[in-house]
């Protein structure tokens, strides 16, 4: 696939830079370019009948309505009918929704897209994160419900039973988990600890995950965005934890309306971040995906109630290309000591070179033993599927049946296809 934009790309990408200090964008577009001219497909256009006529258009439907209408009964707001009009409360642009729209119809639209792998280190991941649907943590800002569905994009059916982690800055633009510069104040150690807007869950019988947040704020170099990991050969241990020796199976990032992002920087704590904001039209690897023919990067939303006090809905339906893995680099890994910088990143904290794997670990092993230096996993010699626990010798977690491991890519995590489909 060839991109008419690349050669603009690569001036836009010289530009932001100090989004994430030290990270070339350019050879992440030019891997992303690579990758796309041998992608077998990148569409789940094909997919579309076969989800409507399995019921899963029914199903999703049916979940997001509950879970909108779940929100506005915990605040006490009235229950709207099943085909009332939910426009005033929804912002999604571009996609032809007026005062008419029903809810069958609203919750029936995805945008969906193909996360792919890469082979440049992302800044900012953290490996050992725990599995949690909330991962506020008490952060300050809009509320958030986020719905990812996981389709397999050669079977077109629902994964089930795989793991979908999401990160992101917080309402000043700030990650949780990492200490270096431009992200933050530079000095503050404690911030290793924090696992705020950082966390892991399994897919359900439909392929679905759901997570609970805030609105991500947004930092200098970069559109507001959330990034999402799917594991789809991972163990799970007794600590809630994947472990830190990290594999996973694709990445990429999600974008948000202009419109939603600017209504929301009017309201405090977003409104007190004093980094230059990011247009969508003005971030590199938006533009290299909005760029391309049938793309659409953007989750879906609506307002939970009649405005952003009262939160938000969004949701994505994306495919997944199970034959492709490689191996992810974390900037910082969590133990159950708290947070400890990867010198070997090359990207996320101070120091190292690239590759690699935890400090004292051997091999990308984790230090003490397992994961979160957590060694009662489980008894020694048990095991199960990927949404059980395994231990290896003297009760350690191992990992099997992992294969080749998946790359995060930067903060935009260039492997994201996104396509406008109407399951």
């Amino acid at each position: 696939m060839y991109f008419p934009h690349l050669l603009a790309l690569f001036a836009t990408a010289a530009g932001i830079a100090d989004a994430h200090p030290g990270h070339d964008l350019s050879e992440e577009i030019a891997e992303r370019q690579l990758f796309l001219r041998s992608v077998r497909r990148a569409s789940l256009a094909h997919c579309a009948d076969k989800l409507k006529a399995r019921g899963v258009e029914a199903s999703n439907v049916a979940r997001r309505s509950a879970a909108v209408e779940s929100k506005r009964l915990a605040r006490g707001i009235q229950r709207r009918d099943a085909d009332s009009d939910l426009s005033t409360s929804h912002n999604s642009t571009d996609l032809g929704y007026t005062e008419n729209t029903s809810i069958s119809e609203l919750f029936s639209s995805n945008g969906s897209c193909l996360l792919t792998p890469e082979v440049t280190q992302g800044p900012y991941y953290v490996g050992g994160e725990s599995l949690r649907k909330d991962v506020t943590d008490s952060e300050p800002g809009v509320e958030i419900t986020l719905d990812y569905q996981v389709i397999d994009v050669d079977t077109c059916e629902p994964v089930p039973d795989v793991y979908v982690e999401i990160w992101h800055c917080n309402a000043t633009g700030v990650y949780s988990g990492v200490v270096a510069n431009g992200n933050g104040d530079s000095s503050d150690e404690s911030n290793l600890d924090n696992k705020a807007l950082r966390g892991i869950q399994p897919t359900d019988q439909d392929g679905v995950a759901q997570f609970q947040s805030v609105f991500p704020g947004h930092y200098t170099g970069r559109a507001t965005h959330i990034h999402v990991m799917v594991h789809t050969n991972a163990t799970l241990y007794a600590n809630q934890t994947l472990g830190n020796q990290v594999y996973a199976s694709h990445v990429g990032q999600t974008f948000f309306d202009q419109d939603l992002i600017a209504a929301v920087d009017e309201i405090a704590p977003y409104s007190t971040n004093e980094q230059s904001l990011t247009d969508n039209s003005k971030d590199s690897i938006l533009s290299q995906e909005a760029g391309t023919d049938g793309v659409d990067p953007f989750m879906n939303y609506v307002y939970v109630g009649d405005g952003l006090s009262d939160g938000l809905f969004a949701w994505l339906a994306f495919g997944i290309n199970t034959t492709y893995s490689s191996e992810v680099t974390p900037a910082a890994f969590v133990y159950e000591s708290g947070g400890v910088e990867n010198s070997n990143s090359g990207m996320g904290g101070p120091g190292g070179g690239g590759g690699g794997g935890p400090p004292g670990g051997g091999s990308g092993g984790p230090p003490g033993g397992g994961p979160g230096s957590n060694t009662t996993a489980a008894p020694s010699g048990t095991s199960s599927t990927s949404s059980g626990t395994q231990t290896g010798v003297n009760g350690t977690p191992t990992l099997s049946n992992v294969g080749s491991v998946v790359g995060a890519s930067f903060a935009g995590l260039l492997g994201i296809v996104c396509l406008v489909l109407v399951l």
